[in-house]
């Protein structure tokens, strides 16, 4: 039988080690607490993530090995900038954070994002609203094509979805949001866990160790809290 940790509804940093993490199912650490603010950025700081299902606790995460990419690596490659000739979209930051973690909580055909509960939605709005979240979106005119969010805590970026409503649109705001996060310092972009999609974007696994050292010494850094609305999100354009 699995024992994990329940966690101190009234001390929001009460995680556990996540080194303590179960090997099977891989990286499931605690379960109960909130999603207040303060325990999703303590969370962050740890490198714990929430994800769970309709119908079942919050359950908290640290997987082994993490799924990362580097931000100074991942750039349009040859395929992405042939699919974007010619078209006219527009890449904003922080303009419509709503509309994309709704987008990324749809329905898919591969029946990713169920897991975006409305309780998460809110979670995250609110964490945007404090300048903690932040969104990539992809325009073509005015509907929105693509888009990516995320939490930065420090100098870490820790992604949490992204959706394309047509081709080419996560990869945009995903390449997009790297070349923002490399000019600002921050050198990872925390994808969890790997799957075939992500690898083939450029993301890469390394060991929960190292991830954690990382996690360590880029979350004690001075980050950006705010919007981002004002950066420039035009050096991210192929």
């Amino acid at each position: 039988m699995i024992q994990l940790p329940l966690l101190d509804p009234h001390a929001p940093d009460s995680f556990p080690d996540p080194r303590l993490a179960l090997e099977q199912p891989n990286g499931l650490l605690a379960f109960g607490g909130d999603l207040s603010v303060e325990r999703l950025l303590a969370a962050y700081r740890r490198g714990i993530f929430p994800w769970y299902g309709e119908g079942e606790p919050i359950l908290w995460w640290s997987p082994d090995p993490r799924c990362v990419f580097r931000t100074g690596r991942l750039k349009p490659n040859r395929s992405l900038r042939r699919q974007l000739a010619g078209k006219a979209w527009r890449v904003t930051v922080d303009h419509a954070f709503d509309d994309v973690i709704r987008a990324c909580a749809a329905p898919r055909g591969d029946h990713m994002g169920t897991w975006l509960l409305p309780p998460m939605i809110d979670a995250y709005r609110q964490l945007h609203r404090l300048g903690h979240a932040h969104s990539v979106e992809v325009w073509d005119r005015d509907k929105l094509v693509g888009g990516i969010y995320g939490v930065a805590v420090g100098r870490l970026f820790c992604g949490e979805s992204m959706f394309s409503a047509e081709s080419g649109g996560s990869k945009l705001a995903l390449t997009t949001l790297a070349r923002l996060l490399h000019e600002r310092g921050y050198p990872l972009l925390d994808a969890q866990v790997a799957n075939a999609h992500t690898l083939g974007l450029g993301a890469i696994e390394i060991p929960r160790g190292e991830f954690l050292q990382q996690v360590e010494r880029l979350t004690a850094q001075p980050g950006h809290i705010g919007s981002w609305a004002a950066v420039d999100p035009t050096c991210g354009l192929p």
